[in-house]
């Protein structure tokens, strides 16, 4: 197998992935803020990141995911102004906190499972881990990172010479260009580490800190927690483009000043999902979420395909008319594949394509055209299907478990099927064109392969759904 090489933001480089401990790789992805539900912009990053869990398990490598689920901490600005999210969904919900965090919480692992993403080895919640954060805010603050204000204690970033590297951040022109206030904040790339309660509001999420009453910034639980689970120094720390500016830049800003670290060896990002109007948001008007696909009889699996047919570095410029195409494709790959049978062994000549294409960066568009080759190819059918059940342990498209959907066919079209396919094994080919155009008026269509004669009833719900 060929080495495998992946895109670090951090060098900017295409560079060779050996991890840090020997046959094991910590990983760490950015989850949802659970005040609503996810759209399927936010989906199509964890799709990229379940291709690289099991890219890496294909090279070999046991591997620990750690996924984050933010239900408190995080500001609606990034500029630390604002409220909370949790407690504007709480206000636009007219529910507790809480209670939209465990409902939007429960809605994305649906979601998750949908996708058919591998769970990861640790879900954790910002709200079970405030000890760790209150501790790590300790420790930033005797290396002398932190000052306080009326309204929080923040990371002084002036302290910090390699501040914003990951996004190459011109900090100096942001100082001179900002056009907002500062507030309390000495530098504008400043941030909150914990944010004091205010006096005359109770709010539902707060805790005792040593610095007062509050709540933790958004930043800080995904450093103490990565920590926890992964170590200071680990092997990937995933996530959204969208985060390398500042939630990215701010979590190796507090881990380099209280541990000496970038947290991680490999930093690597999903570019977004786009729509005509631009990026995918829940602020604007073209919230799509994995229930919308549903709602238009769309297997979700469908829209796990469409992301891989994109490379995950590159964004993906979202139709209806691409997912329908996509839905036809999943369509045709599964028909074809669950009339292989089974005993064969894996082609190793195709095998090797598909993982080099896989090893460079998770080339996985590359890749997908190898299976289609595959598909078409003389090889014998059970040699294909055994090749690729190889494949799906990296694609995840769940192959093995799909079953043909139970369709009775009616015993006056069965028996104009079997003589059919009688007279094309007398090689009768223009009778067999009469039955065939005799069975589509009888509302139902025969298709012809290498693996035999399949009908399809013509429906316009169910256009493509394929008896035997």
């Amino acid at each position: 197998m060929p080495p495998l090489m992946l895109y670090d933001t951090w060098s900017r480089t295409l560079r060779p992935f050996v991890s840090i401990d020997a046959g094991r790789v910590g990983m760490y992805c950015c989850g949802p803020t659970v005040y609503d539900h996810a759209h399927i912009g936010n989906l199509r990053t964890y799709v990229f990141e379940d291709i690289l869990r099991r890219a890496l398990v294909r090279n070999g490598y046991e591997v620990r995911h750690v996924v984050n689920i933010t239900d408190v901490g995080h500001l609606v600005s990034d500029a630390d102004e604002g409220e909370d999210k949790m407690e504007k969904g709480s206000r636009r919900t007219g529910e507790s906190a809480w209670t939209i965090a465990n409902r939007y919480t429960d809605a994305f692992m649906s979601d998750w499972r949908a996708l058919n993403l591998l769970a990861p080895s640790v879900w954790c919640r910002a709200t079970d881990h405030i000890a760790e954060q209150i501790a790590f805010i300790v420790e930033l603050e005797h290396a002398g990172y932190v000052y306080r204000t009326d309204d929080g204690l923040y990371f002084d970033t002036s302290k910090q010479d390699s501040y914003g590297h990951i996004a190459r951040l011109d900090r100096a022109g942001l100082q001179a260009g900002k056009r907002v206030g500062l507030g309390a904040k000495k530098n504008i790339t400043d941030f909150a580490l914990w944010k004091f309660s205010a006096l005359d509001v109770k709010r539902q999420m707060e805790w005792d800190s040593p610095w007062g009453r509050g709540f933790p910034g958004w930043h800080i639980e995904c450093s103490a927690m990565s920590a926890k689970y992964l170590g200071t120094w680990f092997d990937i720390h995933c996530g959204g483009e969208d985060h390398v500016a500042v939630h990215h830049s701010n979590e190796i800003a507090q881990t380099e000043a209280a541990y000496g670290t970038r947290l991680a060896n490999f930093w690597m990002h999903g570019h977004f999902l786009t729509l005509s109007a631009g990026k995918m948001s829940k602020s604007g008007g073209d919230f799509i979420r994995l229930q919308t696909l549903n709602d238009r009889h769309i297997d979700p699996i469908a829209y796990r395909y469409l992301c891989l047919a994109a490379h995950y570095r590159s964004n993906l410029h979202f139709t209806w008319a691409s997912l329908d195409a996509a839905q036809t494709a999943l369509n045709r790959l599964r028909h074809a594949y669950a009339g292989w049978p089974e005993g064969g062994a894996v082609d190793a000549r195709f095998v090797e394509r598909f993982d080099a294409r896989v090893n460079e960066d998770l080339d996985v568009p590359s890749a997908l055209a190898v299976l289609w080759e595959l598909v078409k190819s003389d090889s014998p059918a059970a040699t294909r299907r055994a090749t690729v059940d190889s494949f799906d342990a990296v694609l995840g498209l769940g192959l093995r478990d799909w079953t043909l959907p139970a369709t009775e066919i009616p015993d006056d079209i069965q028996g104009l099927l079997d003589e059919r396919m009688r007279v094309r094994l007398e090689r009768d080919w223009a009778k067999a064109d009469e039955l065939r155009a005799r069975l589509r008026l009888l509302g139902w269509r025969v298709e012809d392969g290498r693996d035999g004669q399949r009908v399809v009833r013509i429906s316009a719900d169910n256009p493509d759904h394929i008896a035997s």
